[in-house]
């Protein structure tokens, strides 16, 4: 199958599953006489774990992680549930912080009178400086 194939075939684009080579998720593919790429089973196998990956969330540290916890036939599945836990609490704090964002732009916006005057108490609070 060739790279327009397995693209297809897994849902990740082409340039992507170039990446993905060149990052070490998937090996390099085999080449033809004419030098084009080749992918088996196995391979789109292994894109569509990393494109579901992708979809949860998960780095491509992570994935790697997680690859090598999936070849690993003698991996604790304890190995591979720390590693979702922690991306769930990860993914749990940067909800919080969204949250607290969104409650910020509503509360701006609420004060903002929204008409043809010049005055933005938006504008104005982007634009004081403010330290951590």
């Amino acid at each position: 199958m060739n790279i327009g194939q397995a693209a297809s075939a897994t849902g990740v684009s082409a340039k992507m599953i170039r990446w993905y080579e060149q990052q070490g998720l998937i090996p390099q593919a085999t080449r033809s006489d004419s030098n084009y790429r080749h992918y088996t089973e196995t391979d789109l196998h292994r894109l569509r774990f990393i494109r579901r990956a992708r979809d949860l969330g998960f780095s491509i540290k992570q994935i790697a992680d997680l690859l090598a916890l999936w070849n690993d036939r003698g991996r604790a599945s304890a190995d591979v549930k720390a590693l979702a836990l922690a991306h769930a609490a990860a993914l749990r704090g940067r909800i919080t912080e969204l949250e607290g964002m969104v409650t910020s732009i509503d509360h701006l916006a609420e004060n903002c009178h929204g008409d043809a005057r010049p005055d933005c108490p938006i504008l104005d609070d982007l634009s004081q400086r403010k330290t951590a």
